[in-house]
């Protein structure tokens, strides 16, 4: 074997690497053999010690990237979620170029249908609906599978009483999809407009990145604003804004931090603290209905 067919073997090696890094939260023997790199301070870890500290680095606090299953396993009482609607596929309204190449690619890569996840669980035995953005599905943008799946989730809660907590992390409305994604940011808006006239509670927990479409509709309208540390949170990117206003932007802007201090988010939320920050909303929820 050449030196250029070893080279190619370690870069597939590496892809698959980081392609499966967020995916099983289940450890195993073969996690100890695996190191990963963060990205942040460059710190070694196994993967078994990455997966026992949530997959947040041991030496700066970095999140990495989760799965869509990881968050809900994370989060959901043991075997107590039930996924609904989850054969919904995308369909390729306006033709666009490699678009449907794109979905395959995504769904092979991600092991999802679509970009997002939802179901009925519990959460310390409170029943609740969950609904997670995963990123790994062309960056967990919004066209109108999204929408649809994101409104069903929303229906669903407000059908039963339940609560939702939806995570997002995504680049914004899917550009393969033009006006037709553009128009999930009113249907999801207006959704949650009727779930919250019905007296229902919506937790909106910002990942990274949460960016464009998303930002500027259902993301952005939660009863309670929650975030991840240095999460990535706007609606254009910062060098757009720049341009845009001709000035430079001031240190941490879009993040959670920042985005904390100026009053747009409640509280910033350390993945190891989750259930138990959500589990005690969902508790003063049950409290003022009773």
């Amino acid at each position: 074997m050449d030196i250029f067919e070893i080279k190619k073997k370690k870069i597939a090696f590496m892809r698959n690497l980081r392609r499966n890094s967020a995916v099983k939260i289940k450890s195993d023997d073969a996690a100890d053999k695996i190191f990963i790199t963060c990205p942040e301070c460059r710190a070694i870890r196994t993967k078994s010690d990455l997966i026992n500290n949530f997959y947040i680095c041991h030496a700066c606090g970095h999140h990495f990237k989760l799965g869509a299953y990881d968050r809900i396993d994370m989060l959901a009482d043991e075997n107590s979620f039930q996924e609904l609607n989850s054969k919904m596929t995308s369909n390729d309204v306006l033709k666009f170029p490699n678009y449907r190449h794109e979905i395959r690619n995504a769904m092979h890569e991600s092991g999802l249908n679509e970009a997002y996840v939802y179901g009925e669980c519990e959460i310390d035995s409170m029943p609740a609906v969950i609904g997670v953005l995963d990123s790994r599905f062309i960056m967990g943008s919004m066209g109108s599978t999204v929408g649809e799946k994101v409104t069903l989730s929303i229906e669903y809660a407000m059908r039963h009483r339940l609560p939702i907590i939806i995570f997002s992390a995504s680049g914004g409305a899917r550009m393969h999809e033009g006006t037709v994604s553009l128009m999930q940011m009113a249907k999801t808006s207006a959704a949650l407009h009727k779930y919250s006239a019905k007296g229902g509670l919506y937790i909106s927990y910002l990942t990274h990145p949460t960016t464009g479409g998303v930002t500027a509709s259902f993301a952005s309208l939660g009863d309670i604003m929650l975030a991840e540390p240095k999460a990535l949170i706007g609606f254009a990117g910062p060098r757009v804004i720049e341009q845009t206003i001709g000035s430079k932007l001031p240190d941490g802007f879009q993040s959670s931090e920042f985005l904390l201090e100026h009053g747009f988010i409640d509280k910033i939320v350390t993945r190891d603290n989750m259930k138990s920050t959500i589990s005690q909303l969902l508790r003063l929820h049950e409290r003022r209905r009773k």
